[in-house]
């Protein structure tokens, strides 16, 4: 018996597990104690690990952050929330809190650029990890990491939570009812507005491993619009708007229309009206998911007005029978030839799928919480658990992550290429494109070294 199998055995706290046949909701669940490190402390590494704290027992030992006045922030956070109120252990490198080898489960909250090697190093020290969206930065890193969970036999639970979402789980059913009939295009899309900001770069602070941040990305000067947040908008450490948000609203339309892998993708777009400014992500982006007889399309523009002040970021599905809008706010069905509409908000009460929100009132007085998300990060938290206990596949599976994270990458490789790329699921690249297969893995900075599917 290992450390771990022993923790998990004496701890306390057992109860009964329980899916709705309906929902797909897991009930409260209190199984044997899990023991869990954080690996990001910022914004939604705390925001996923509160919730998880909520909905189950678990016991956080660890946490693990660069910037050392975060994790002190967390720590405390973390001790006045957690039913022990113990502070974690902390650590400023994640290689050492997984060396302890006493984790069931490990959250990563960090920027994108470092998804991959923490994920991969968790799942080989033994845990189940629930990971952010995007899960990776370019194609190689997300297929690695795929297959490390499957090598190590790992539940690994991506952060696209629109699909434990109640309201959007309702609007689904309008789908599988067949009220839109025959779905012919899907438009995705976010309208929010940028400035020009252009900071002078610093020094960075004095609590911040600024070397540590960077990592496996390019070294920048450091400028305070980066960290923390504000890494978003640099294409060294993500994927730009349509790898920030496009990805869930991607991922969303792909698990309501029970998509797979698009054949082709295509985009153009770049940094028009803001090139004054530090970020240099594109301010508008046109992207086309090819299905056959079926297209997605991305578009975000951060500049101009939205085209509909009530759905700024979200998803429209047209149908012969009607239209959906579908955001993480609520949705819209409207029917075509007259008919009952249906408008629901994320709160409302006499919903098919209400949400847990009366039950947390500590919600209200958390900092930074996304009231509105909160129940479907605890539902998402909860199939996590199940999953585990199950040893199965839960609901936002790495491998659909990986699937709606590549798409993502390969709308920036054809917009950068100018083109058009085919993708070829089977074998992992682009079909017949040596130029863009050469940018299926960014450089990494030294010494780190980017994973593969044969170096986990």
């Amino acid at each position: 018996m290992d450390r771990r199998q022993f923790l998990q055995t004496t701890a306390a706290g057992f109860a009964s597990v329980a899916l709705s046949s309906a929902s797909g909701f897991a009930a409260d669940v209190a199984q044997p104690k899990k023991r869990v490190g954080l690996i990001g402390t910022g914004w939604y590494g705390k925001v996923d690990l509160l919730r998880l704290i909520q909905v189950a027992p678990v016991e956080v030992v660890s946490l693990c952050d660069v910037d050392r006045d975060l994790l002190a922030q967390a720590a405390d956070i973390v001790a006045s929330r957690q039913i022990s109120k113990k502070k974690p252990r902390t650590y400023s490198d994640y290689r050492k809190m997984l060396a302890e080898k006493d984790l069931d489960i490990v959250l990563i909250g960090t920027p994108d650029h470092w998804h991959a090697l923490p994920m991969i190093a968790a799942v080989q020290a033994g845990a189940d990890v629930y990971v952010q969206k995007p899960i990776g930065v370019d194609v190689a890193e997300c297929l690695a990491m795929e297959a490390a969970a499957r090598k190590y036999n790992r539940v690994v639970q991506v952060g696209t939570q629109r699909r434990s979402t109640p309201h959007l789980f309702e609007a689904r059913d309008l789908i599988e009812e067949g009220r839109l009939g025959r779905i012919g295009l899907v438009e995705t899309y976010c309208y929010g507005r940028r400035g020009i900001s252009n900071p002078p770069d610093e020094a960075p602070p004095e609590s911040l491993d600024y070397e540590m941040w960077t990592g496996p990305a390019p070294m920048r000067p450091f400028n305070k619009m980066t960290h923390p947040r504000g890494w978003r908008n640099f294409i060294e450490y993500g994927n730009g708007t349509i790898g920030d948000m496009g990805i869930h609203m991607i991922d969303m339309v792909r698990w309501m229309l029970k998509l797979g892998w698009p054949a082709t993708v295509s985009s153009t777009g770049g940094n028009y009206f803001h090139k004054e400014g530090k970020p240099n992500i594109s301010d508008m982006q046109t992207a086309t998911f090819d299905y056959g007889d079926l297209q997605v399309t991305w578009q975000h523009r951060h500049w101009g007005e939205n085209p509909d002040p009530k759905y700024w970021w979200g998803a429209n599905f047209y149908g012969e029978k009607g239209t959906l809008k579908a955001s993480v706010y609520g949705f819209d069905f409207q029917p075509i030839g007259g008919g009952q509409a249906i408008h629901r908000e994320w709160s409302d009460k006499n919903a098919k799928y209400p949400v847990d929100s009366d039950k947390y009132p500590e919600d209200k007085d958390e900092k930074d919480i996304e009231i509105h998300v909160a129940p479907a990060v605890r539902a998402h938290m909860k199939d996590l658990l199940e999953c585990i206990e199950r040893r199965s596949k839960p609901r936002a599976d790495i491998g659909e992550g990986c699937i709606s994270t590549v798409a993502c990458v390969l709308a920036n490789m054809s917009l950068q290429l100018k083109r058009s790329l085919k993708w070829d699921a089977e074998k992992g690249e682009v079909a017949g494109d040596p130029e863009a297969n050469a940018l299926l893995a960014r450089p990494y900075r030294e010494p780190w070294v980017h994973p593969t599917t044969k170096n986990i």
